[in-house]
């Protein structure tokens, strides 16, 4: 296997370094600065979200319309009335006239980041519904007003944090007393920046205006100057990470090579310790500048990236990162990075994974907890995590290609994210635990607003993780109704997914254009082959087998090659049809959804002498309005016989399911009619006992 591995890593290798050397040539043929970057120097392409239309109806249709309609709206109107505008309009008075500053009396140094998110989710809603309105205005126009706002408080240099510029003596305090001093401490200028390239790159790809990007350009440009290993620069790295993922994005849209070699600086310079530094304690030094490390498990810094073995510390922050460190590896061919992420991955999904998809066992500095340690009621499981784990997995499914990293990114989009969402897009949880005793209930707004704002520009960037693809082939990775054009070998290829999962397992495919032979690759989901995730973390506690089945045009299907695994599944857990397709030509898939009593692994605690319920991509809850009894004092049998039945729940129809007494309904569903009892793991007796 570790053979396998390597060859596979070489093979990635030899992928990353054609794609490397063909960029820089473009780059010199074009003979720009900012000549666009020709790909994302991933083996697999992702396929853009604007090439999928969801079908309105449909459950993601359902959730893309409450985010356009409500959520980045709300955001907008948070913005302004939570004087998100107002702290740039401030910082803006300081640079036209330096006397005059401003009382600092925002919440957090990253309030500047909630304009940021929410332009990046109205970017992509403006290239699917571009006639959408903004509290009454045309949503290019009202993004184009608060961009100017942004543009206003921008300093001569470029350096854009309105924490310092609206009063540079007397800043938050968190942002020490100058630039980049307090940068791994609390300031998230570096964080800021992130935010602000995601948007920006976002924001030029859907309107091919540049004023955006040019904001974002110009601080990069600061932050290059000042920041890195050269004499007179500040060595020092992000405290909150996304600014690797901005500056891989800033690279590609421009083709300044510049950004790339910043943000593989931030993540190489982790876990460096200058031996005539000040040990402050706790994994702190400050250097003889004044500029404070920190070098702790917190923060990713305790040992460097390359080294790094185990998900530890502030788990958006570490997820982040792991995504970062996937774009440089893709971009630079680095092996060590792609090691790195896929031990820490490794790690996650078999010891630091619930059951929900969610990850951050501890509240206490909203962070991983050590190996097996899960608790459900004190679970933090943070939305932004579960976002983060996303980005992570789909990352490592562009690297490695395997089926195994769509079970887990299904899981997490399914249970973990969109439970801190509610179904009309206007309400939010921060923590997402397994169980509750009544203290929960979701809330119309934050005041550290990073979930709520990460909602918005997450849920519409959601059809990009449908397809992806690779030379003559096509993958399909998740399920949704949905029609695509995308290109194939070079050719177009024009179908439509018709479904109504996750409720049921039927799933048709309908060929409407090719030209030419390709191969479709349909993901088989780990839950129906019975794995409940790609480790020994959690296993199926019941008897059942499920199986699956697809025809084409009416016809059962055989694989493409003999190259079949013991279980009938064939590359790398795809079933591969390869054929000259035709117009009208019909895929039809059927995967047994039935529900499934899962145990987790015995080195969990919390979970011990407890089954879960979960039916195809849907972990299931016990919530008190469906139930007589107390929740949590619930018990159910081994092999229990259960009933599909149907219930409103803010005002969409959900499958329950029942047995034993008890109503379980889908986790994300959760907390819509008030606060009480909720459990996922519910405590287990064998049948007759």
């Amino acid at each position: 296997m570790e053979i396998e591995r390597q060859q596979t890593t070489d093979n990635i290798l030899q992928t990353y370094m054609k794609k490397f050397l063909f960029s820089l040539l473009a780059f010199a043929v074009a003979g720009s600065t900012y000549a666009k970057a020709d790909a994302s120097g991933y083996p697999i392409t992702p396929v853009p979200f604007t090439a999928v239309k969801v079908a309105p109806q449909s459950f993601w249709g359902q959730r893309l319309q409450a985010s356009r309609d409500v959520t980045i709206p709300l955001a907008f109107s948070k913005c302004e009335s939570e004087h998100r505008y107002d702290n740039f309009l401030q910082a803006a008075e300081h640079v036209k006239d330096p006397s005059k500053t401003f009382e600092v009396t925002m919440g957090f140094p990253f309030d500047d980041t909630d304009p940021y998110k929410t332009l990046e989710g109205a970017s992509y809603l403006m290239q699917t519904h571009p006639n959408a309105l903004i509290n009454g205005e045309p949503i290019d126009q009202y993004c184009d007003r608060v961009i100017g706002i942004i543009a206003s408080a921008q300093e001569s240099d470029g350096y854009l944090y309105t924490a310092r510029t609206m009063n540079p003596e007397k800043p938050h305090s968190w942002s020490g007393g100058k630039r980049w001093v307090a940068v791994e401490d609390g300031s998230h200028e570096l964080y800021n920046l992130g935010h602000l390239c995601e948007a920006a790159v976002a924001h030029y790809n859907a309107t091919g205006k540049r004023n955006l990007l040019d904001i974002a350009i110009r601080f990069a440009d600061c932050v290059c100057r000042e920041i890195g290993s050269r004499p007179g620069q500040a060595q020092v790295v992000p405290g909150h990470q996304i600014a690797e993922m901005g500056l891989a994005k800033l690279y590609i849209a421009t083709g300044n090579r510049k950004y790339l070699d910043q943000a593989k600086y931030f993540l190489d310079q982790r876990g460096t310790v200058n031996p005539v530094w000040q040990n402050l304690g706790g994994g702190g030094y400050r250097d003889a500048d004044g500029y404070v490390h920190r070098t702790n498990p917190y923060s990713q810094s305790h040992k460097p990236v390359t080294e790094q073995d185990e998900a530890v510390g502030h788990a958006v922050r570490a997820g982040y990162m792991y995504a970062g460190m996937a774009d440089v590896a893709a971009l630079t061919g680095d092996e060590s990075y792609i090691h790195a992420i896929d031990r820490i991955a490794e790690n996650i999904v078999s010891k630091k994974y619930y059951l929900t998809g969610g990850v951050g066992a501890c509240g206490d500095g909203e962070r991983f907890g050590d190996n097996y340690e899960l608790p459900n009621l004190t679970a933090y499981c943070e939305t932004c995590a579960a976002i983060a784990q996303v980005y992570l997995f789909y990352r490592l499914f562009l690297l490695h290609g395997e089926s195994k990293y769509y079970d887990v990114l299904e899981r997490t989009l399914y249970n973990g994210v969109i439970s801190g969402i509610s179904i009309d897009g206007g309400r939010f949880f921060y923590p997402n635990p397994l169980e509750s005793n009544g203290g929960y209930e979701r809330q119309p707004w934050f005041g550290c607003a990073c979930c709520p704002s990460n909602a918005a520009r997450f849920i519409p960037s959601l059809p990009q993780y449908i397809y992806a693809v690779k030379d003559k082939s096509l993958y399909i990775n998740l399920f949704a109704s949905n029609e695509t054009t995308v290109k194939v070998d070079g050719k177009e290829v024009r179908l439509k997914q018709e479904t109504n999962y996750p409720w049921d397992g039927d799933i048709a495919i309908t060929i409407q254009k090719a030209s030419k032979p390709f191969a479709l690759k349909i993901r088989i989901p780990g839950w129906v082959k019975g794995q409940v995730v790609p480790s020994d973390l959690y296993r199926f506690a019941d008897s059942k087998k499920l199986g699956y089945t697809i025809t084409v045009n009416g016809q059962q299907t055989s694989f493409s090659s003999t190259k079949s695994t013991d279980n009938g599944l064939q590359d790398n857990g795809y079933f591969v049809i390869e054929r000259k397709w035709k117009k009208g030509d019909r895929v039809e898939l059927h995967f047994d959804m039935e529900p499934r009593l899962v145990c987790a692994n015995k080195q969990v605690e919390a979970d011990r002498d407890k089954v879960a319920v979960e039916r195809g991509p849907l972990v299931y809850c016990a919530e008190w309005p469906d139930n007589s009894g107390d929740v949590l004092e619930a018990v159910i049998e081994n092999e229990p016989s259960f009933t599909l039945g149907k219930k409103e729940i803010a005002q969409t129809e959900i499958v329950t399911l029942s047995a034993d007494g008890l109503t379980l309904i889908p986790y994300y569903a959760w907390a819509h009619r008030g606060k009480g009892h909720m459990a996922v793991w519910i405590n287990n007796i064998p049948k007759g006992k």
